[in-house]
């Protein structure tokens, strides 16, 4: 059985299962697909478990995405000489680095979900299979880590992903990566197998991409705690000639959705560590007077103006601006606003904010860690303008938690960001505004979409247009 199975344990010899093989009969997968969806619980589950699939479909030309649920900086908790913010950044190179062998000139999304906690944050990962979805042809073939894997990320990811493909008639299978070590033949479920021949290419695109995960195949260090989570032994289960899918006909579960969608953010008052920390935020202004080029750039003059005229009302009472940074944006949301509370996480962020705003009244400026320490007050609009993506799966949970609790009835939020990879971000801009879409008390009233960013206004009331709002139709 899978409880309590540790990979330091030797498991079960590769000898064993290429026996159980020789004489099993498993069905050839069908790989006439349109495009290829793969999610991974971690960073190295779609290497070890896809690695030559993805190889094999993406040499045909056909499209493939690789969604990242977590940055699996759990992976040493013992560890002397890691952190897990280090673990995360490291593993985020590591399969960036394996896909561009696998996928060349592919990257993952990422989305920053907290390690272990997958089943938490199940929406966020079934808003990101669902918009992936969306961008590709059809028809498409959905794989995520077989539900009976013995993981709890994997059984999380394999049941959000799952429900998501059953809504959207995509085709869904699991992949194994835990029971070839805990499992033996007897537990394996032989007739839902499919198998997916490798040739040699595949086979050797696979090693290749596999020794990118240094981390997990490697000790980090002598120390104990820094062990290889791969051994020896484990690794071999991921040499075959083939790759294995499961039908995974019991991984759909709605009480998981349900449970995920009601779940309530942490009430901890320091930012989780997999946010970025404050003093990135002041070495960055430290070294640049406007480090975005707000003032200067065409780029986010545009942008801000696109914002400003989205904005369904042409003034609000009480705004509430998040990540505030040199005050651009706050000094034309006082021109439609009667009060404006800005908060920004750097000093010197806020004292070119103050600078530029000079003694309006209506404006407030705070410094503040958000999500942790929000403001007080009630508020008809809030603004998250290119923060969301430095927040990790937690914080933004929190985050938008809180927005909700400080939303005036009929007010607005509007969310703004970068859509473009960041390696340094904890999420992805398109990730922020998939964790907003999927709030079940939220309405998008107006999307804007370009290649460089998303823009969305959302309201807590089914969406009127602004023509209706002003009396021009009833």
């Amino acid at each position: 059985m899978a409880g309590g199975f540790s990979h330091l344990d030797p498991g079960t010899p590769e000898d064993e299962w290429a026996a159980a093989f020789r004489t099993a009969a498993v069905s050839r997968a069908d790989l006439d697909v349109a495009a290829l969806v793969v999610v991974a619980a971690h960073p190295d589950d779609e290497t070890l478990g896809a690695g030559g699939l993805i190889g094999l479909v993406a040499r045909r030309g056909t499209p493939v995405r690789v969604i990242v649920a977590t940055d699996g900086e759990g992976s040493h908790p013992a560890s002397p000489t890691r952190s897990p913010a280090e673990l995360a950044r490291t593993r985020r190179d590591e399969v960036t680095a394996a896909l561009e062998l696998l996928n060349p000139g592919s990257a993952p999304e990422f989305l920053g979900i907290p390690d272990g906690a997958v089943a938490a944050h199940a929406r966020v990962l079934a808003g990101a299979v669902s918009d992936v979805l969306d961008t590709l042809p059809q028809p498409a073939l959905v794989i995520a880590p077989w539900s009976g894997d013995g993981h709890g990320d994997h059984r999380a990811a394999a049941e959000a992903t799952a429900e998501v493909c059953r809504r959207r008639g995509a085709a869904f299978r699991g992949y194994p990566i835990w029971l070839w070590h805990w499992g033996t033949p007897a537990d394996a479920p032989w007739e839902h197998m499919e198998r997916v021949p490798l040739d040699g290419e595949a086979q050797e695109l696979k090693a290749r991409a596999m020794a990118e995960h240094r981390s997990q195949t490697s000790p980090l260090s002598p120390a104990v705690g820094d062990e290889a989570v791969l051994h020896s032994g484990m690794r071999a289960h991921f040499s075959r000639p083939f790759e294995i899918l499961v039908l995974d006909a019991a991984a759909p579960s709605s009480p998981l959705m349900e449970s995920a969608a009601t779940t309530v953010a942490p009430t901890q008052e320091e930012p989780s560590p997999g946010s970025t920390p404050r003093q990135w935020f002041d070495d960055f202004y430290d070294r640049n007077g406007d480090p975005w080029g707000f003032d200067t750039r065409w780029y986010e003059q545009r942008k801000r103006a696109v914002l400003l005229g989205a904005l369904p009302r042409r003034g609000y009472e009480h705004a509430l601006e998040l990540g505030c940074s040199t005050g651009a944006l706050t000094a034309a949301l006082a021109d439609r606003c009667e009060r404006v509370t800005a908060v920004d996480f750097a000093q010197a962020a806020l004292d070119a904010a103050r600078e530029r705003i000079g003694d309006r009244e209506s404006v407030e400026l705070r410094q503040a860690a958000l999500p942790a320490e929000w403001p007080d007050g009630a508020f008809d609009l809030i603004v998250l303008s290119e923060l969301g993506y430095y927040w990790d799966a937690a914080d933004l949970e929190r985050a938008i938690d809180r927005m909700l609790r400080s939303l005036r009835p009929g007010g607005h939020i509007v969310a703004c960001h970068w859509r473009h990879p960041v390696a340094s971000h904890p999420v992805t801009g398109d990730g922020v505004h998939v964790a907003l879409r999927t709030q079940p008390d939220l309405h998008t009233i107006v999307h804007h979409e370009e290649e460089d960013f998303l823009l969305d206004v959302f309201g807590t009331a089914p969406a009127r247009s602004v023509a209706a709002e002003t009396g021009l139709l009833p």
